[in-house]
Order: C-alpha cells, then sequence, then structure tokens
C-alpha cells in the first residue's frame, strides 16, 4: 500500500501515513532498542509521517513514550528504559487483531478507553527475543498492519543462530564450527554436555566462544580460553537464553556488509571491517555500544573480495527469505575465504551503527534509508507473499 493508497475521508484533508515506532521489549538488547529508536524518531520526515512512540516495558507492558528522542541516549555509560520514558505507569497501548480496522487504543484503570487513530505500517526497533523473533511479525500479521524488516520465518531464523546456521548450510554458505548444549542436556547431565564441549574443543581448539542461542548484541558471550572457565561461561548464556551456541574462533577479519531490498531487489552496500578492538578481548557490548570501537568503511579490501562479500550478503539475505533490511557479519578467514557467522534482521540503527555508516558510504543517508524502509512496508502485503 502506497502513501497515495492511505484512505481518506471526503469530508477531511489527505492524512499523512501513521507510523508507530515500537521499541524496548522483554529481551536483554531493551536499552538498545530504546536507543535505535530514538535516532529514528530523530531521523523521520515529520512533514511526510506522522509518528506514534509506543514502547514496551521490560516486562511486556504496551505503553505510550514520549516523542522526546533526546532522552533516547546513552548517558554516563548507560542506556535508557522505555519504563523511564512511559508517559503513564499503569496505562497500555492495544493494537487491534482485525485486520480490518487499524484503531490503536489507550487504557488506563478506571478511565474510558481512547482511541489514537488507526497506524499505518509498524517501525519495530526492537532486538532480540519477544521483537525481533518472529513474535512481535506474527502478531503484526494476525492484526494486518503493515511493518518494516523481515517476516516471521526470517525473523525467527535470524534470531536462533543454530538454525539460521543450518539454513545457509543447506543453501551452500560457508559457517564455522560450531555445537549446541540444549536446555534438558545441561540440565539432565552437565557432565555429559560439558564432555561434548570438550571433544569439540579438542577438535577445533581453544578459544571457544559461548554465546546465548537467541541473543544479539554481544550479550551474554564469553570467550572461553580452556576447561576451567567453562560452566562460568555456560551459566552466563543461560542467563539469557536456556540454549547455548559454542562457537569455534574463526582467525582472521571481521566484515560487515548491509543489505537492503529495493524496487528490483535486494542490494548490498560497500563492506566495513571492525578492527580488533584495543581495549577488549573481542568485539563485545562495550566496544560496540559503550565505548563506540569505529569501524573501517569501506573495508581495505580488494576488488574482487569486496565483490565476493557482497554477493554472498545478498545470498544469506535470499537464503533466509528476508525483506527489508539486514546486516550480514563474515569472517575473511586467513585461507581467503569468507565465512559467515551471522545476520541481523534488524541490526543496530543509530547513526553510529555500522549498517547506516556502510549505506551513507554507499550514497544512501540515514534520513533516505528510514524513508526507504517505510515505504517499502507500506508497499507490501501482509500475509503469505
Amino acid at each position: 500500500m502506497s502513501t497515495e493508497n492511505i484512505p481518506q475521508s471526503p469530508e477531511q484533508p489527505p492524512r499523512k501515513p501513521r507510523v508507530a515506532v515500537v521499541c524496548g521489549g522483554r529481551s536483554s538488547e531493551h536499552g538498545i532498542s530504546v536507543v535505535t529508536a530514538g535516532a529514528v524518531l530523530r531521523a523521520i520526515d515529520r512533514s511526510k509521517y506522522e509518528v506514534l512512540p509506543i514502547g514496551i516495558t521490560t516486562d511486556g507492558r504496551w505503553a505510550l513514550t514520549a516523542d522526546e528522542p533526546e532522552r533516547m541516549a546513552i548517558t554516563d555509560r548507560r542506556t535508557p528504559s522505555v519504563d523511564e520514558l512511559a508517559e503513564s505507569t499503569e496505562g497500555s497501548v492495544v493494537l487491534p487483531v482485525d485486520p480490518h480496522h487499524r484503531e490503536v487504543v489507550y487504557s488506563e484503570p478506571g478511565s474510558v478507553p481512547k482511541a489514537l487513530g488507526e497506524v499505518d505500517v509498524v517501525f519495530p526497533v526492537l532486538h532480540g527475543p519477544y521483537g525481533e523473533d518472529g513474535t512481535l511479525q506474527g502478531l503484526l500479521e494476525l492484526s494486518g498492519v503493515p511493518y518494516v524488516g523481515s517476516g516471521v520465518l526470517a525473523s525467527a531464523v535470524g534470531q536462533d543462530k543454530e538454525y539460521m546456521k543450518r539454513v545457509f548450510t543447506s543453501f551452500g554458505l560457508r559457517v564455522g564450527p560450531y555445537v549446541v548444549i540444549r536446555p534438558r542436556e545441561w540440565d539432565r547431565d552437565r557432565a555429559a554436555a560439558r564432555a561434548k564441549v570438550v571433544d569439540f574443543a579438542g577438535e577445533h581448539g581453544w578459544p571457544l566462544f559461548v554465546k546465548p542461542a537467541r541473543a544479539g548484541s554481544s550479550i551474554g558471550i564469553t570467550k572461553v580460553d580452556g576447561l576451567s572457565g567453562l560452566d562460568e561461561a555456560i551459566e552466563e548464556a543461560r542467563r539469557h537464553d536456556p540454549k547455548v551456541l559454542v562457537e569455534a574462533a574463526v582467525r582472521g577479519r571481521e566484515i560487515e556488509c548491509g543489505v537492503l531490498e529495493f524496487e528490483d531487489g535486494p542490494r548490498a552496500s560497500v563492506p566495513a571491517e571492525i578492527p580488533p578492538p584495543q581495549e577488549h578481548a573481542y568485539y563485545d557490548f562495550d566496544a560496540k555500544y559503550i565505548d563506540s570501537t569505529p569501524g573501517v568503511v569501506p573495508a581495505p579490501l580488494t576488488e574482487e573480495q569486496t565483490a565476493e562479500v557482497r554477493r554472498l550478503a545478498v545470498e544469506a539475505f535470499e537464503a533466509a527469505s528476508c525483506e527489508g533490511l539486514v546486516r550480514a557479519d563474515f569472517f575473511l578467514a586467513e585461507d581467503g575465504g569468507f565465512v559467515i557467522n551471522e545476520i541481523n534482521t534488524m541490526p543496530g540503527f543509530t547513526p553510529i551503527s555500522m549498517y547506516p555508516k556502510m549505506w551513507q558510504a554507499t550514497g544512501v543517508s540515514y534520513e533516505e534509508l528510514v524513508d526507504r524502509l517505510i515505504q517499502a512496508a507500506l508497499d507490501r502485503p501482509t500475509g503469505l507473499r
């Protein structure tokens, strides 16, 4: 549905499409989601769109939030929270579940529910489970409300690192060695689960990276150099997800590439390189968001390497049936080949994040990027496609 197709009343002047920017959520990436929302709110062209900021608190309540992007920034090494930005501690926002009616309702205990008007498109900037993993996308499909980004399947695949790797392997993309510790394995027989990882390390060597299978922003990841720290690393990952992924180190350079869907199909940006952070053991949460380790854009690659990683990024986008946008993360291994590490179906999206910076270097500004994603969502139907 394009902007011109927004239903208009003959008695009223044409209205602008209303964009609900949804952020926060119940995952450990709550704060980064709020930071992203602040950047998107700043960038949306208010002459073209009406904006409705909605935040999901850490306990899952949908709340109206102030349209104040300046309050959605990292301050004193601390990320913001919807719980602090919500206009009420009790009021809640309810999306319609009837695809024929898109009117959002706000209610508070003891008060008459208030209609907030129809929402034409949702820009979900949630990261992690309960938002980026297909759950919110499923709700919006049931509601018949268009939204930015990938659908249910691609979002779920992009969140679960095990099944993401299985999909990539089935399409012939090269992934690094990994092993999975499922919840029942750890609960029933820790010794056997530990032995599986030790055998894996015997084959591929230390260090290993122990991480939640369905989380992002490098939260819950531990670099383990030997058996002594293994149990603690598994427990740390399990604080964020009962399923744990253990990966062998891939020695090489970290290369990222953005994919954006255009009218004629997905295209890849110029790639970026993430240099090893000077004050961190690896590219962890603090290196990404607090100390802001700068990436190199464009990555210093040969023409052939640049063309290859851009091709592989689009292949990964297509393999997982993605829509809208993706950031694809690779290693340029010591043997000269590219190993895909993961994709992010809703990557970090602040102006200093790598995805917008790669597209800026490719010729698409941050504001143009936001507008293109909103327009693409308006033009794309919900349902099977």
